[in-house]
């Protein structure tokens, strides 16, 4: 088993310090740390992303294999700014006003991170403004918003309006998720796109970022 595979198989077990001391093994012999990101975390958070939308795995498991992807991207993250290795976009993630659970929001974060996303997270109980005035700090192209409740979720259309009626509008996507959500919602409201759950929003970020 190659370092990149012992970095994968790990990262699944969730044993960050092992990810960690790998990641820093690998970097040492060499490897190119854009190969390290993808043929060894994203691989490994990857398989994790599709058993989780088999139902395969569960929310605790992808939350343990999350902090071990973490663990590994801080010893990472300046190698790749070193080899100018840049982000494919910048994402402002955040649970909608009224609404504090924060779950979702980390899970699809850390995937968004995984798939090589900048991502700024604006945390929970979010003002539609707030959301929009970081895009901007940040030069966002998008904004990903989650509620759980269904009584926060017409809240996201607040900050789908205050975009639409922005300098930022038709140039900033947003994409929803949470539990009470559905494609039919997200196209109600106006936003860009639905994520189902936090390896779905990945995806759906690359392709609104394309």
């Amino acid at each position: 088993m190659d370092v990149f595979e012992q970095i994968s198989e790990n990262l699944m077990k969730g044993k960050a310090n092992d990810v960690k001391a790998l990641v820093e093994q690998a970097s040492k012999e060499g490897a190119a740390p854009e190969d390290i990101l993808n043929k060894g975390l994203l691989s490994g958070m990857s398989i994790i992303g599709a058993r989780f939308k088999k139902n395969e795995v569960y929310v605790p498991e992808v939350l343990i294999a999350a902090r071990a992807m973490k663990a590994g991207m801080e010893i990472l993250k300046p190698l790749l700014a070193e080899a100018k290795i840049e982000p494919v976009g910048t994402v402002v993630i955040g649970t909608v006003k009224g609404d504090l659970h924060d779950i979702g929001k980390n899970l699809g974060g850390m995937m968004l991170e995984g798939a090589r996303f900048q991502v700024i997270d604006a945390g929970i109980n979010v003002e539609a403004q707030k959301f929009v005035d970081l895009a901007r700090e940040h030069n966002a192209t998008l904004i990903g918003a989650s509620a759980l409740l269904t009584t926060t979720m017409t809240n996201m259309k607040e900050v789908v309006d205050v975009l639409k009626g922005s300098d930022l509008a038709g140039k900033v996507k947003i994409m929803i998720g949470g539990a009470p959500l559905t494609q039919s919602f997200c196209d109600e409201i106006g936003a860009d796109g639905y994520a189902p759950d936090a390896a779905s929003a990945a995806d759906l970020a690359k392709e609104l970022a394309a």
